[in-house]
């Protein structure tokens, strides 16, 4: 028989350094210094995993990236970001409020309106911008599918260009089409394979008790360099350890989650509230389970965009 002892000391500690709690970081109005002097353009930025698109790589609050980031942004009513491209994957999932997100080609824009748990995955090369045109703050969790990714390249930023023409990027009559997943136009499609409406999707209930909403990967948006879930944990479920052969991160949505992790027979645990994040290594044995008062809801992305094949066992 195992002897399971409890960890008090390395385990532990390496497992609190793989945690961002929210409430001990700080939002980083100049997290992006293209922005600087334009007001129109102010947002902030919470670091979890790596930069994200800021510079600011060698912020040590931060959890080294190895595939992708993870931050927070908050964007303020009235606010724009001013048209990019990345070389790389970028997807946006709103946690509140009401997003504008803009893809352009040749000319014409597609705009679409993403509200809490929808997603959009900004496909490489193609310039998009976003704005908060509702009545509240949005928040959303941007994750980039590099560890350190390029600089943005703008197309319609207001240093460059007439302020007045940035800021109507994705607004402008005869230029811009309200998205519709059912036209034939060819950047309508293309859009609409990279979104995913939380409240289309139906979730799958594995043997642990716990509910599964694919974004990226297992048939919903294609996967390039890393998968994304949703997932609703009752209470009173939890799932016995187990390892990735790549990284792993949960971001508690709602409710509280227990996390462990368990090595030669020693096991460390936290608690996470809403916001907070724990980075799981690849081959690092853990689990997870909620003893809370309510369901917790994490977002889950993992560092590989191959599927392997695990399914949580119920502990």
């Amino acid at each position: 028989m195992n002897v399971i002892t409890r960890d008090t000391g390395d385990l532990q500690a390496r497992l609190r350094a793989h945690i961002g709690r929210h409430a001990e970081k700080q939002f980083d109005w100049d997290a992006f210094p293209s922005n600087r002097g334009f007001a129109e353009l102010e947002r902030a930025q919470m670091r979890y995993v790596g930069a994200g698109g800021s510079p600011k790589v060698g912020d040590v609050s931060t959890l080294k990236p190895e595939h992708f980031t993870v931050s927070l942004i908050h964007q303020p009513v009235g606010k724009y970001a001013a048209a990019h491209a990345h070389e790389i994957e970028e997807a946006f999932l709103v946690l509140q409020g009401v997003l504008t997100v803009g893809w352009e080609r040749d000319g014409e824009v597609v705009e679409i309106g993403l509200g809490p748990r929808d997603m959009i995955v900004n496909v490489d090369s193609i310039p998009h911008g976003f704005r908060n045109s509702g009545v509240e703050p949005v928040l959303l969790s941007i994750m980039v599918g590099s560890a350190r990714p390029l600089p943005p390249s703008y197309h319609a930023h207001p240093k460059d260009t007439d302020p007045d023409l940035a800021r109507a990027f994705g607004a402008q009559p005869g230029r811009t089409i309200r998205f519709d997943p059912e036209s034939e136009h060819p950047l309508q499609q293309h859009m609409a394979r990279h979104v995913v409406r939380y409240a289309e999707r139906r979730p799958h209930w594995d043997e642990a008790g716990i509910a599964h909403i694919v974004y990226v990967g297992g048939g919903a948006v294609a996967p390039v360099g890393n998968r994304k879930e949703l997932l609703t944990i009752p209470r009173g479920c939890g799932v016995r350890g187990y390892s990735r052969d790549a990284e792993e991160t949960f971001m508690v949505i709602g409710g509280c989650l227990s996390v462990g992790w368990e090595d030669g027979g020693r096991v460390a645990e936290a608690r996470l509230g809403p916001r907070d994040l724990v980075f799981n290594p690849a081959g690092t044995t853990h689990w997870f389970r909620n003893d809370g008062v309510e369901d917790a809801q994490v977002f889950m992305v993992v560092g590989s965009g191959e599927p392997d094949g695990l399914s949580f066992v119920p502990a």
